[in-house]
């Protein structure tokens, strides 16, 4: 087994070495102050498509013309786009608590969450309850607090507080193991798609908001888990998705400038990202799945759907 040899560098050793592989840097101070605060394995992610192509890539120059402060402006380009999806993934995730509670308790009663009957695979409830009933006992939410010692002799408070108190991961499951499909359809309803494409929606989004949780890389990202695409039901969204470029963020985006102009349209969220990508020429939104003519389809140019 090889022994890794590779010693740790300062940060002047840092910037020297990209110097020598062919990066230009305007800016030495600024660039020691990025690297302070940056990690050079953290933005070697953003420089790694400004390297040269070879056999084995073991050299890692650069491209001519390859500069820090590009590198730098995708970089930070990544971290506004990961605010922007944090910012509509929140909305989505709560306007789903609320019609997934309304939806199951007015169908099957408050308490619906504590029988299998509702759901299709036992085992999977059984889990997703178990984990619910540690999120209710451990939160310290005064909602929670209040249902504790108000209703001790509840195993789990009603939908509508139970629902408040699931992640984005957790809210996924439960709606996955519906049983009917009509109750999938009556919540899907909300947003004008079919159950099948919000359930794909909402666990592709699980996976996207973790990478954004954690401050990873989404801009350039192929996802593995992919979203399935609206069909009949909504054929002129489905013309404004990338099928043929699937699995990068551009049909994330696509939902979700859907979704936010039917849940929350004065925030005007797809125009923020259209603004975002103009002022950042430098990023290749090729890579990021986004078709030619992008910003003229509709969805990057209404509002509100409803």
């Amino acid at each position: 087994m090889p022994q890794y040899e590779k010693p740790a560098l300062s940060t002047d050793q840092q910037i020297d070495l990209l110097i020598r592989r062919g990066m230009a840097v305007a800016d030495r101070a600024l660039a020691k102050r990025h690297f302070t605060h940056i990690s050079y394995y953290r933005l070697r992610a953003y420089w790694l498509p400004f390297e040269a192509a070879s056999v084995d890539r073991s050299d890692h120059s650069f491209v001519v013309g390859t500069e820090l402060n590009v590198v730098i402006a995708i970089y930070d380009f990544d971290r506004e786009l990961r605010l922007l999806l944090i910012d509509a993934i929140e909305r989505v995730e709560i306007s789903l608590r609320a019609k997934l509670a309304n939806v199951l308790s007015l169908r099957h009663g408050p308490f619906a969450h504590q029988s299998d009957a509702y759901f299709s695979d036992r085992q999977r409830w059984q889990r997703n309850y178990t984990e619910l009933l540690k999120e209710c006992a451990r939160s310290h939410e005064t909602f929670a607090k209040h249902y504790r010692s108000e209703y001790p002799e509840l195993i789990c408070p009603p939908l509508w507080v139970a629902c408040e108190l699931m992640t984005l991961g957790q809210l996924s499951r439960w709606l996955q193991n519906i049983r009917a499909p009509s109750v999938r359809q009556a919540i899907a309803d909300e947003y004008g798609l079919d159950e099948k494409v919000l359930v794909s929606f909402v666990h592709h989004l699980t996976v996207v908001r973790n990478h954004c949780a954690h401050h990873g890389r989404v801009w350039n990202r192929r996802f593995s888990l992919k979203m399935k695409i609206p069909g009949k039901k909504l054929a002129w969204l489905s013309a404004q998705f990338n099928t043929l470029n699937d699995r990068n963020i551009y049909n994330t985006l696509t939902m979700l400038a859907y979704l936010m102009g039917v849940i929350c349209p004065a925030s005007n969220w797809a125009r923020r990202i259209v603004a975002l990508i103009q002022a950042t020429p430098c990023v290749a939104v090729a890579d990021m799945g986004f078709p030619l003519g992008w910003e003229n389809m509709p969805v990057w140019q209404k509002k509100s759907w409803v």
